[in-house]
């Protein structure tokens, strides 16, 4: 093995030692290579120069823009959760109101919704119903809206309003089917109530309580 790796050694073709006259050759090529770029470099600064400068600023100006935005943001935050705090401190129902209609997301949603409790003005539930940011509360909203409105509607106006709600997706979606089908045993409609209890009783993922109200209005 030994003897097969000092042949495949010796086959090698050597590498001719370069001399000094070749070192002087390579090391100028270098020096003139080197002068080439600085002077390639040089002259695109100086051709690019106002574009670099302004694209500099640009950034400049983003991430100025941006660091002042994010501040502002938290302090906007900061203010929303004083000021909701506050108005839940002193059960202040026109406060929690105001915070619903000049801010946005879940705080808004549940602001506007804690008004509606303590006034009980269904325009307060309404608006959630209609323009809430979230869906939890926009569906939590239709279905206070049906127990308000729902004796004045037909069943097939309960079940379009509660038409958002007929999806997973929704936290109250067993919920609005239960409605859904005692509205229509209310108006005498068995056939299509036993409809909606039958899909909630089939459905292996239903609540417990809800599944169980089922089978007893089935």
């Amino acid at each position: 093995m030994a003897n097969m790796l000092q042949r495949t050694k010796d086959l090698k073709p050597k590498q001719p030692k370069k001399t000094r006259e070749e070192y002087a050759e390579d090391a100028l090529y270098r020096e003139v290579w080197e002068e080439v770029n600085n002077d390639k470099t040089t002259a695109f600064i100086k051709k690019y120069y106002r574009q670099m400068v302004a694209a500099a600023l640009v950034i400049m100006i983003a991430v100025t823009g941006i660091q002042i935005g994010v501040r502002e943001y938290r302090a906007r935050q900061i203010a929303r959760a004083i000021n909701y705090e506050t108005a839940i401190e002193n059960v202040d129902a026109n406060a929690l109101a105001a915070i619903g209609e000049n801010t946005s997301g879940a705080t808004a949603d549940l602001a506007l919704f804690q008004s509606y409790i303590l006034t009980g003005d269904t325009a307060k539930i309404e608006k959630l119903a209609r323009d809430g940011d979230t869906r939890d509360f926009r569906d939590l909203a239709r279905l206070h809206v049906i127990g308000i409105r729902g004796d004045e509607m037909s069943a097939l106006d309960v079940e379009k309003y509660l038409a958002p709600l007929n999806t997973k997706s929704s936290p109250f979606y067993y919920t609005a089917m239960l409605t859904i089908a005692q509205k229509y045993l209310a108006t005498d409609d068995a056939a299509t109530a036993n409809k909606w209890l039958d899909k909630i009783i089939n459905d292996k993922n239903a609540p417990a309580t809800i599944s169980a109200t089922a089978q007893m209005l089935r």
